[in-house]
Parts: structure tokens; C-alpha cells; sequence
């Protein structure tokens, strides 16, 4: 039991957090889309992109998704999304050590940056998600310039996320919010498989 001293200082501590919060909501006055990037070696960001569509998709808005490297096998974001009327693209050729075939890659790369490009131009759109964009720079398959001229041109409310590894440092220079996904220890490296529901 909190003796009243104790008491006393923790509403003291949280009257002094408030005052601080409440002056950083307040000067908080400028209202645009927002580019997001998602990074890192740790699990969880195409899951905190996709949470992003189903926060924006619960408020009336509408949103684009396209999953670049990661096939056409089932998963339950592209269930649960398309079911609500998400437009979901996939690249659909897998994982590079999986196909093994750079100029296959590149023209199903290209194929899907036409449809992510189309969204970033369409003023419909509030929110579109690029997730694993960030291989398409490392492998080359998708010039730096025409993502980042894609990016700057959009229509100025719309909201846009970028997921993978290793982002390109000017993609995270343009970015207003980069969270650094931090691996610290996974299921996996222990033997435990995939699991659906969980991990697709």
C-alpha cells in the first residue's frame, strides 16, 4: 500500500507529464499524409503495416497494399484485407533464394511498382503500403529516383508505409516516422515453425 507521501508524488509526476504532453499536442497544428517506414532486423513490420490498413479501413478510409518478394501463398492479411474491399497486389514470384531469377524478379517487381506507383497518384487513396519495398533498392530491381519521385508527388493528404530491411538512408531521410524493428530473439532459431494465424 502507496503511503500518502507516494501518492502524493505520483500525481505530482503525472501532472508534470500531462503539462508536457499537452504542450506537445498543441503545437501539433500541421495536418498531412504521413510516410512511415517500418525497418529493421526484427519481426513485425509488414504486421504493424497491415494493422495501419485495418485502423484506416475501420475509420471509413481507403487503402491500397502491395507486398513485394513474398508469394502467392495463402495469408491472412490478404484474406482478411481483400474481404474488406483493399486493393492487394503481390508480386507473387517468392522469395529470391527461392526463384533464383533476377530477370524474372525484376519484371514482376516492375509489374507491381506500376500498380503501387498508379496509387500513389490517385487521390482516392489515404493510405498505401509498400511492404518489403526496401529489397527493391538493395537488389536494384526498382530505381531509388523513381520511388522517391513517386513518394514526393503523391497527393498531399494520402499516407503512405515502406517495410523491409536495411532501408535506403534517403527513404529514411524523407520519411516523417522510422521505427527500427530490433530482433532480440525468434521462435524460429529454436526450431519452431511458421505457424498460420501467426507468422502469414
Amino acid at each position: 500500500m502507496r503511503t500518502d507521501y507516494e501518492e502524493n508524488e505520483h500525481k505530482k509526476n503525472q501532472q508534470t507529464l500531462k503539462t508536457l504532453v499537452d504542450e506537445r499536442v498543441k503545437g501539433a497544428t500541421i495536418s498531412k499524409g504521413v510516410m512511415m517506414v517500418y525497418t529493421g532486423n526484427g519481426k513485425g513490420k509488414t504486421t504493424a503495416a497491415m494493422g495501419t490498413v485495418v485502423r484506416a479501413i475501420g475509420h471509413g478510409k481507403k487503402a491500397g497494399v502491395v507486398q513485394f518478394i513474398k508469394g502467392k501463398w495463402d495469408n491472412g492479411e490478404y484474406n482478411f484485407l481483400k474481404a474488406h474491399n483493399v486493393d492487394f497486389f503481390m508480386m507473387g514470384t517468392g522469395f529470391t533464394w527461392e526463384t533464383q531469377d533476377r530477370e524474372k524478379d525484376i519484371a514482376a517487381a516492375n509489374l507491381v511498382w506500376e500498380e503501387a506507383r498508379r496509387m500513389l497518384a490517385d487521390p482516392t487513396y489515404d493510405l498505401v503500403v509498400m511492404d518489403e519495398i526496401t529489397y527493391m533498392t538493395t537488389y536494384s530491381y526498382i530505381p531509388l529516383y523513381d520511388i522517391i519521385a513517386a513518394l514526393q508527388n503523391r497527393p498531399a493528404h494520402q499516407s503512405v508505409i515502406l517495410t523491409g530491411r536495411d532501408c535506403h538512408e534517403k527513404l529514411t531521410i524523407l520519411a516523417d516516422t522510422v521505427t527500427e524493428m530490433r530482433a532480440v530473439k525468434h521462435g524460429f532459431d529454436k526450431g519452431i515453425k511458421a505457424q498460420r494465424g501467426i507468422d502469414w
